[in-house]
């Protein structure tokens, strides 16, 4: 009986040698003993220390990591790796190799009625996340209110584990300097247990510190999303600069209008951080009605017009910019405080409101003023910092922000597992969210370190594509296991190149 309108069949083979898909999802498995990670999970993480069954920590996290990073999404998803055989015999063979005999004999009394599967079961892995919540921490909660629990030993736990690879790719690829992007970004949920969020759904809000010279997140507190986004940013930034590993000299702090709040500002301007001292930063201010009459007294002849380069080429963006002399009442608390500049951008409004239809300030996204005798009304933005360098250079500075972090959180949510919480326990939620962290940066240092530069700004989707879904197939001889690559000799020579850099990481470079 034929299966469909087209002349072929689908069947399964009864061939013993075993395929995969994935052959260059192994490359992560090279990246995660390259910065030490089972070495890290076991120093800093002690879910299971206290079992004397089941799965281990160092074997629960990195199924998770690569869970995510093959495009699973829920833990459902883990069946569908556990039942790629090539995939999990080499990574069966990888665990036997990095465990003495003494530890192997361990592992296999942990599992009583024996072992079945590789990978961890979904019940497993769902008791597992479980361990995460902090009930105690829920009893505390108001109505109404906004609240972030205090994390248990295990997230904090994560949270080492992902300075840990942070530190090792400092050590790699010295940075002296860290340029910190804080942003919030809504991940929406259906489940009864959330909370909604500013924009009216249903959410959580993780705020993010990128790293933007290293292109990794640094720091990420997972939160309710009823929780504002500039809601104890202060205490993030410190959290943040205290996981900066060694060789970092100077910092610098980029944020949108949700880091406008004045403690946070003061810290970073009289340079109270007992490392960094000043942090030079740049950030999107509160255009309110006091910030608009200082723009009004502006005179014309001191708007600029504001270029950007393109291919040596200076291009008119249409907008315009000045300095304004503004000193907003919460800024001035001090007399001797430290001095801020303010930079207003206006950008002339080119749709015409339809006759009779006026539109108020509270229906458009972005606020607006007239200027000039004719009324002409222009949208207005308007920036804080610190730093002395030009206007222009300044704006364009801190709109790099708004470009790799933020597509950064597109990758967290949509490209990984981060838009698909799994639980209604927060603190399972959040334990989910910090392996996806994990799983972003060890990504960024695959493709930064080891798959080489024309692939550092590759999308999750293209690196998928192109070096995961490589199909192989598994043949064993004697004590070892090779991996026949179907496919043209450049995606071996990819992977080839990949691990020699990962070793040349760990051992230093090749004679």
């Amino acid at each position: 009986m034929s299966q469909t309108l087209l002349p072929f069949k689908y069947e399964i083979s009864e061939s013993t040698q075993a395929l995969t898909p994935r052959a260059g999802l192994l490359l992560y498995l090279d990246m995660m003993t390259a910065l030490e990670l089972t070495k890290s999970i076991r120093k800093y993480l002690r879910v299971t220390i206290d079992n004397d069954q089941g799965w281990l920590d160092e074997q629960m996290i990195p199924a998770l990591i690569l869970l995510q990073l093959s495009g699973g999404d829920c833990v459902e998803d883990i069946d569908k790796l556990e039942s790629d055989r090539a995939l999990t015999t080499i990574m069966s063979k990888t665990e036997a190799y990095t465990l003495s005999r003494r530890e192997r004999r361990v592992l296999a009394k942990r599992f009583r009625k024996g072992r079945e599967r590789v990978l961890p079961s979904i019940s497993a892995i769902r008791r597992y996340l479980e361990e995460f919540h902090a009930a105690e921490e829920e009893a505390k909660r108001e109505p109404g209110k906004a609240f972030i629990p205090a994390p248990n030993e295990h997230l904090r736990g994560l949270l080492r584990i992902n300075a840990g690879i942070i530190a090792k790719v400092q050590s790699w690829r010295p940075r002296p300097v860290a340029t910190l992007d804080m942003d919030a970004t809504l991940a929406e949920v259906h489940k009864a247990s959330a909370l909604y969020c500013y924009k009216h759904f249903k959410a959580y809000q993780p705020l993010n510190v990128w790293w933007a010279e290293h292109e990794m997140t640094l720091h990420s507190e997972f939160r309710d999303g009823n929780v504002p986004a500039g809601y104890e940013q202060l205490r993030v930034l410190i959290a943040a600069l205290n996981q900066l590993p060694n060789g970092v000299q100077k910092v610098y702090m980029r944020s949108d209008s949700a880091g406008y709040e004045w403690s946070l500002l003061r810290y970073c301007a009289e340079g109270k951080h007992p490392r960094f001292g000043k942090i030079e930063f740049a950030v999107s201010c509160d255009v309110n009605e006091e910030f608009k009459k200082a723009v009004r007294i502006v005179p014309e002849g001191e708007w600029y017009t504001l270029y950007r380069q393109e291919h040596g080429q200076s291009i008119d963006t249409g907008q315009q910019w000045c300095e304004v002399c503004f000193v907003p009442n919460k800024g001035s608390t001090k007399k001797r405080g430290p001095e801020y500049r303010f930079l207003a951008i206006r950008e002339p409004m080119r749709q015409l409101e339809l006759p009779g239809v006026e539109k108020r300030q509270g229906e458009l996204p972005f606020q607006t003023i007239e200027l000039g005798e004719e009324g002409q009304r222009y949208k207005l933005f308007g920036v804080v910092t610190n730093r002395d360098i030009p206007g222009e250079e300044l704006i364009w500075w801190h709109r790099e922000r708004c470009g790799r972090s933020e597509q950064a959180h597109d990758v967290m949510k949509n490209e990984l597992a981060g838009g698909t919480l799994p639980s209604r326990l927060f603190g399972a939620n959040a334990a989910w969210w910090g392996i996806m962290i994990l799983a972003f940066n060890i990504h960024a240092a695959l493709k930064q370190l080891a798959l080489g530069e024309s692939w550092a700004r590759r999308r999750m989707k293209a690196i998928r594509f192109a070096v995961i879904n490589i199909a192989g197939r598994l043949v064993t001889s004697g004590r070892y296991l090779r991996l026949k690559l179907s496919g043209e000799i450049s995606s071996l020579q990819l992977l080839l190149d990949a691990r020699h850099r990962m070793w040349e990481l760990v051992h230093g470079p090749s004679g």
